[in-house]
């Protein structure tokens, strides 16, 4: 039987350590909270106090509940009253040396069967356990901030600690009401050996140019649904702390990609730390404000990012009958512009109207479309297998197959059939889209459209410019994405753009952390989901787009940037061997019954 803990001492009462002593006094358990002064003591009771009635005001705990909960809690300035604890947890400034030295005297003070763990997120454990004289009672327990809300705390083995010990402390984690994924010492553990990685080719993205902050962090938010961009999260977190996490990371992996980006230790120096300082990536209204305000970076709304004036659009042509191109239609129609759809064959034409006329009806029966515009709609949709009909259209999409012949052949078309002025516009979400436009006589007028599936849902659009593109160009695709209801960001043209650019690289950093038998893919998922608040985990999201499609997006981005960790992991290249790749073939990375 696991071990039961009753009383519990915390070390350190900053914001992680004044909330894992709240977490640990709302479950029943006697805390005593250490910190160096009667300053310290008095700044932990403060933010413990807050929580405490913030949570009261929002109805989760009652009055007289918060006073239990501040009645089985004692404060002290000195470590010899932890003597009475049966854990200890570990929550001082993420400093190797300091964090040895108060090991070292908790072990002088402490009884043999007292359990010493660290908070740490991306310090070795086993460092910090041989201060002691008893490595096989020391474990890691990382919470994630703020310690009261987040449903993860990561459970930290060295390979000296005692498998009882590792049991009482996920006994623990559960009894608080958290999940607990366990895995050995490694600088990030899971969720943050994941999370910097993409935190920091972000960063990089960034300090190139390639795109705006705004951008970078929009795109992330809307095309894979996560609570916070990119560059808004390291001002939350600290752009000093991130440097740390990452230089320790990179100093025990030696992997190029946890290298901090320059712009980092820049910032850091400068005093640039984001949210806490008022200034980071962002601007705030003020030191620990979450407001930001505008400032030199803050990029002008409308036509006047691109210095020209949107090209008149009234009738758009989408070539292509699979889901994309059905549903690129179907949002062109409900906006009110004249759409054109051509397909090769006259069935696969019939067929798409017909999943653009389902899904309008669905619209209408959940209360989200008029019947009255869903008619207007419909009579706005025209469909055709001749690529004559483009002739008229000022804008053309295209939305085929990921096959640059097929592209180049079919914008070579374009170029012959279309008007003076009209924009040319592909939708691929890999391939070069100055392919395409070099295959015409007019590669000014050629853009990259990159919807997210399914398109009448997903609100980002990955605008593509290349080197030929004309700023009236980019102007008028980002006045038809305002019409359509949509958000366009704007991007160079090279591979992934930025959603996949950053997304496939954190996904094949999970599968080279399942094979390497780090942590299962259950406890991967669970870490990201849990810790970080991601939507989906790793493995889930990969059954669901695709492992092949997975794969092909990995080796793009492999070729174009020459960069060794974004080679594709050797298991995931194996499932696909095997046709193991995902829901649509019923197994991928888990088993989803026969297809």
């Amino acid at each position: 039987m696991p071990r039961e803990f009753t009383t519990i001492g915390v070390v350190g009462l900053g914001t992680m350590g004044a909330g894992i002593a709240e977490v640990m006094a709302r479950n029943g358990i006697a805390v005593i909270g250490v910190d160096v002064d009667a300053d310290d003591i008095a700044r932990g009771r403060g933010h413990l106090q807050s929580s405490v009635a913030r949570a009261v005001k929002r109805g989760k705990l009652t009055e007289a509940e918060a006073e239990d909960l501040h009645g089985r809690i004692t404060y002290s300035t000195s470590l010899e009253d932890l003597a009475a604890a049966e854990l200890v947890v570990e929550a001082v400034p993420e400093d190797l040396a300091l964090k040895r030295s108060v090991f070292q005297r908790l072990d002088a003070i402490c009884p043999p069967e007292t359990i010493l763990a660290t908070n740490t997120s991306a310090l070795s454990v086993t460092e910090i356990s041989v201060a002691t004289a008893r490595p096989s009672r020391v474990v890691g327990v990382h919470f994630f901030n703020p310690a009261t809300v987040m449903k993860l705390a990561e459970v930290v083995r060295t390979v000296v600690t005692d498998p009882e010990v590792v049991s009482d402390v996920e006994a623990l984690v559960r009894r608080l009401g958290k999940d607990d994924v366990t895995c050995g010492d490694r600088a990030g553990f899971i969720a943050n050996a994941l999370l910097f990685g993409y935190l920091n080719h972000a960063v990089s993205m960034y300090e190139q140019k390639y795109a705006t902050r705004e951008d970078i962090d929009t795109a992330m938010r809307l095309g894979c649904g996560l609570p916070m961009g990119p560059l808004a999260l390291l001002d939350l977190i600290g752009v000093d702390t991130a440097y740390e996490i990452l230089d320790t990371m990179y100093k025990q992996s030696r992997d190029r990609l946890h290298a901090p980006a320059p712009i980092l230790k820049q910032m850091a120096v400068a005093g640039l730390l984001g949210r806490k300082t008022g200034r980071g990536f962002y601007t705030y209204e003020g030191s620990d404000s979450p407001v930001v305000v505008a400032d030199g970076q803050t990029p002008e709304a409308g036509g006047a990012r691109h210095g020209a004036a949107a090209r008149p659009v009234t009738r758009i042509g989408v070539v292509g009958s699979g889901t994309m191109a059905s549903g690129i239609a179907e949002v062109c129609v409900k906006a009110g512009y004249e759409t054109v759809l051509i397909a090769r064959a006259s069935a696969k034409v019939e067929a798409a109207k017909t999943a653009i006329a389902r899904s309008l009806e669905k619209a209408v029966q959940r209360g989200k479309l008029a019947e009255e515009k869903r008619d207007a709609a419909m009579l706005l949709l025209h469909g055709t297998i001749d690529l004559g009909a483009l002739a008229e259209c000022d804008l053309v999409v295209e939305a085929v197959v990921e096959d640059v012949e097929v592209k180049r052949a079919l914008f070579a078309d374009f170029d012959k059939i279309c008007k003076p002025g009209a924009v040319l516009a592909t939708t691929t979400s890999s391939l070069p889209v100055i392919e395409c436009a070099m295959a015409t006589q007019r590669p000014a007028d050629v853009v990259g459209v990159h919807f997210f599936n399914p398109a009448p849902v997903m609100k980002l659009v990955e605008v593509v410019r290349t080197v030929k593109t004309a700023d009236d160009v980019l102007a008028t695709v980002h006045a038809v994405c305002a019409r359509l209801g949509k958000v366009a960001v704007d991007c160079g043209d090279r591979a992934g753009f930025i959603v996949n650019a950053l997304l496939f690289p954190y996904l094949n950093d999970a599968v080279r952390m399942l094979e390497a038998h780090y942590a299962t893919a259950d406890d991967i998922d669970t870490a990201m989901k849990r810790g970080c608040g991601y939507p989906m985990g790793p493995f889930e999201l990969l059954d669901v787009v695709g492992l092949d499609v997975s794969l092909a997006i990995q080796r793009v981005l492999y070729q174009e940037f020459r960069e060794p960790g974004f080679a594709p992991a050797p298991l995931l290249e194996h499932l696909v061997t095997a046709g193991y790749l995902g829901r649509k073939a019923g197994r991928g990375f888990r088993d989803h019954g026969a297809r």
